[in-house]
C-alpha cells in the first residue's frame, strides 16, 4: 500500500493481550495505524467510526460477525486476518463475493493439536491407559512381557481420518516413528498420499485394520456422525480412538456405550456436547481420557496465532502474497 493502513482489533475484549507479545505488537503498530479500542460488538458506540476508516480487521475467538451490513458500513475495507483457525463463524461468504482477502491462523495452530495427539497415539501404543489402571489397583509389579505381548509401538498400524492441515502435521510428527500410517480422505488422491508418505484406505477398512485411530474431518453436513454406531463396532476390541475435531464427527451416544462396555478406548478433546453432561460416564471411566479442549493453542501458545495474524499484515502492506489465505469455494470442506 502507498499509505499505513488503519487496522482495528474484533475479538473477545482480553485477548490482544494473550495473543500479542510486546514485539508483536510493536511490530503491528509499525505496519498499520491500530485502533486503540477492541472492537466486540459491531453495533456499539464508535464502532461505526471505526468501520467506515478500517482497512484490516484482525479478528479473533468472540468476533462479532461479518456479514453484509457490515462491509456496508465498511467500504475501505480489503482483509480480514484471522488469528484462530476456522473464519466459518464469523466471516459471511458475501465478504468473498466482494473481493474481500482472508486469512486464517489455522496453519500455527495446528502444531500443539498435533504434538498432543502424538503424544496420545504413542501412549495409546503403549497401553498406558489399561495400565496405570491396572498398576494404580494392585500396587505390584506388572507382568509386562508375559501378559501384554502386544503393547509397543514397533510397527503400530495408525489411522488418520482426515489429511487436514492438522492430519498433515501429525503425519509430518509420526514420520520419525516405527509406526504404519494409512489415511482416509475423500480428497487426498494418489499422488498426494505418495507425497505424505502414507497409504489410503476406505473408512470402513481403516477401522477395521488400525489399532489407533485418530479423527481430524472438519465438521460439515457430509461428515457429521459419520463414526456410527455401525463404524464404531469395526474398531477391534482394544483399540484406541482419538477425537481433536469435533464431537459431532462422533455418534455420543454409541460411543459411550462402546466405551462403557470398555470394549475401547478413548482420548477426547472433542464431545457432543460439549461440555458432556454432570452426570456423563466418561469422566469416570479409566478407559477414557477426557479433556476440555485444551489440543488446540492454549496459554503461551497463543502468541504462535497472534503473530501469525502480524506476519500477514506484513505481507499484505508490502504487496506479497499471504501464506494463509481462505478461498471461500472451501468453507463447505473445512473446519
Amino acid at each position: 500500500m502507498t499509505r499505513r493502513p488503519r487496522c482495528a482489533l474484533a475479538m473477545a475484549a482480553y485477548l490482544p493481550a494473550r495473543l500479542f507479545t510486546p514485539a508483536d505488537r510493536a511490530r503491528m503498530e509499525a505496519l498499520g495505524e491500530v485502533e486503540p479500542v477492541v472492537l466486540t460488538d459491531f453495533d456499539a458506540p464508535g464502532a461505526r467510526r471505526v468501520l467506515a476508516e478500517v482497512d484490516v480487521l484482525v479478528t479473533g475467538w468472540e468476533s462479532p460477525y461479518i456479514d453484509a451490513a457490515v462491509l456496508d458500513r465498511a467500504p475501505r475495507l480489503r482483509a480480514v486476518l484471522h488469528t484462530a483457525g476456522t473464519v466459518k463463524h464469523h466471516v459471511h461468504p458475501v465478504c468473498f463475493e466482494r473481493g474481500l482477502a482472508v486469512t486464517s491462523a489455522a496453519g500455527a495452530n495446528a502444531l500443539p493439536v498435533a504434538e498432543y495427539t502424538l503424544a496420545w497415539i504413542l501412549l495409546a501404543g503403549k497401553g498406558v491407559m489399561a495400565l496405570k489402571e491396572r498398576y494404580a489397583r494392585e500396587r505390584t509389579a506388572v507382568p509386562l512381557h508375559r501378559e501384554y505381548p502386544e503393547i509397543g509401538n514397533a510397527g503400530r498400524h495408525v489411522g488418520i481420518i482426515g489429511a487436514s492441515r492438522i492430519g498433515r502435521r501429525v503425519i509430518e510428527l509420526l514420520r520419525p516413528h516405527d509406526v504404519l500410517v494409512s489415511v482416509h480422505d475423500p480428497y487426498l488422491d494418489a499422488a498426494g498420499a505418495k507425497a505424505l508418505g502414507v497409504r489410503t484406505l476406505p473408512l470402513d477398512e481403516l477401522l477395521e485394520q488400525c489399532s489407533v485411530v485418530s479423527v481430524h474431518a472438519p465438521l460439515t453436513d457430509r461428515t457429521r456422525g459419520m463414526l456410527d454406531r455401525r463404524r464404531l463396532g469395526l474398531l477391534r476390541d482394544g483399540s484406541t480412538l482419538l477425537n481433536t475435531a469435533r464431537g459431532a464427527l462422533i455418534d455420543q451416544r454409541a460411543l459411550t456405550e462402546e466405551l462403557v462396555a470398555g470394549r475401547l478406548h478413548a482420548v477426547l478433546d472433542v464431545t457432543d456436547p460439549e461440555v458432556l453432561p454432570a452426570d456423563s460416564p466418561l469422566y469416570e471411566l479409566p478407559n477414557v481420557v477426557l479433556t476440555p479442549h485444551l489440543a488446540g493453542s492454549s496459554g503461551n501458545e497463543l502468541t504462535r496465532l497472534g503473530r501469525a495474524a502480524v506476519d500477514e499484515l506484513e505481507r499484505f502492506v508490502h504487496g506479497r502474497p499471504f501464506r494463509a489465505p481462505v478461498a471461500g469455494p472451501d468453507l463447505d470442506r473445512t473446519a
